[in-house]
């Protein structure tokens, strides 16, 4: 009978045709749109990780009570052993030392006399190292707006709007006055090899970055970090994972009374983002849900209305004498085979959608001028195994649902009556 039925929804395309496509549609949105939603979502969490936050990340105990002040004369200390150790031991983990700093840039003129200053947030990074992702992380080759790539040791990056503000182009000399590691107050040249622009306000009207070396030399931070940020290789932060990592982490050092002894949180355990990472968890949870109910009403709906159309149909059967409930689950079954078909369709199609976005991106830089928050310039989608079974809920479940009420009128028709309905 299930090869009857099969044969009959292909060669009666008025059965078949639109109800397919109709599942197929919808399955195709909830795909994209759950994959969209989590793309998205993950991807703020991401640009914060790579710029300030990391996965997780390792600093002195007594830098971690006030890290929000960037307290350097609490910085790490003997950072070469410790990365050994930890790539060692967590080697699913990249790890990558980096020093927060602020200070006063100062631009001279030909007389060596200050020509203009502004204050600024710096960062020293591992730009240099032969095995270094952090161009990479950082999107700095992307970035650059003029002049070039820092290539080599007393060279920086300014922020485009910075340099601007200054008055100062590439292969010009600034000099950086800072407080060092110990209190002291120090001042550094560095030669201007190029500035860059982020799009994100909070760092573009006052960012500098230079080779992490380089912070160490201006700031007296020999063999020191500020803190040491770790990246999960697979790309994408997993909170559950991270924090049982960062569990396992603290257990190691628990016994230690040394307040510049490590500590380590994970992205979650980081000020506003563990409220961001929950809200994340949660939303992208939620947001798909709604979808799916949207659309599970509209193909309950269809698949509604498609027993109603059939009305006339299955009042010929039944007067010719077929059992109602033999029509009943014969329509069942027939549902089912147009949800499977439709829900097959439509992820397929949804995935490669999907793919696309997550491939090759939607820029919104044009939308980001002036944002004061970290947020991605370019919003890319993300495929998770959800996304191949989470079609099959609205296109499958809401089509046989919406088959099986429209059928319970078929249990209420009166054969006495069918042949008047007929010739009417």
């Amino acid at each position: 009978m299930i090869k009857f039925l099969i044969k009959g929804l292909f060669r009666d395309k008025s059965r078949s045709r639109l109800p397919i496509i109709v599942v197929s549609i919808g399955v195709m949105l909830t795909v994209l749109m759950n994959a969209y939603v989590r793309g998205f979502m993950g991807d703020t969490i991401e640009v914060n990780s790579k710029f300030t936050n990391g996965h997780l990340k390792v600093m002195s105990r007594a830098y971690a009570e006030e890290a929000n002040q960037i307290p350097n004369d609490l910085a790490l200390t003997e950072v070469s052993s410790l990365l050994t150790e930890l790539r060692a031991e967590y080697p699913e983990v990249e790890w990558a030392p980096r020093i927060q700093f602020g200070g006063l840039v100062d631009v001279p003129d030909v007389n060596g006399e200050t020509r203009s200053q502004g204050p600024a947030i710096g960062m020293g990074v591992d730009l240099l190292s032969e095995n270094s992702k952090e161009i990479e992380r950082l999107n700095l080759t992307n970035s650059i707006v003029r002049g070039s790539m820092i290539a080599k040791q007393g060279e920086v990056l300014l922020s485009e709007e910075f340099s601007q503000k200054l008055g100062i182009n590439p292969g010009e000399v600034v000099t950086l006055i800072g407080s060092s590691m110990f209190g002291s107050m120090t001042m550094y040249n560095f030669t201007v090899s190029g500035t860059v622009r982020f799009g994100a306000e909070v760092i573009d009207r006052g960012a500098i970055i230079t080779d992490i070396e380089d912070a160490r030399l201006a700031l007296d931070m020999n063999d020191a970090a500020s803190e040491i940020l770790g990246f999960l290789k697979t790309d994408f932060y997993d909170d559950e994972r991270v924090v049982k990592l960062v569990t396992e982490m603290n257990e190691k050092y628990a016994d230690s009374s040394d307040e510049f002894a490590p500590v380590f949180k994970s992205l979650s355990q980081q000020g506003a983002m563990g409220q961001y990472v929950a809200l994340v968890n949660v939303w992208s949870i939620y947001i798909p849900m709604v979808f799916v109910f949207a659309m599970s009403l509209v193909l309950w709906n269809a698949g509604l209305l498609g027993g109603l159309r059939r009305y006339g149909e299955v009042g010929i059967r039944i007067a010719m004498g077929e059992e109602k409930g033999h029509v009943y689950r014969t329509m069942i079954y027939e549902s089912i085979f147009i949800g499977i078909a439709g829900s097959i369709f439509g992820t397929a199609f949804g995935l490669f959608f999907a793919w696309l976005i997550q491939t090759y991106g939607i820029d919104i830089s044009g939308m980001m001028e002036g944002a004061s928050m970290m947020l991605p310039s370019v919003i890319r989608a993300r495929i998770t195994p959800a996304d191949f079974y989470i079609g099959f809920f609205p296109g499958l479940m809401s089509t046989v649902i919406g088959t099986m009420l429209s059928g319970v009128g078929i249990y209420k028709r009166q054969t006495a009556r069918l042949f008047k309905e007929l010739e009417s």
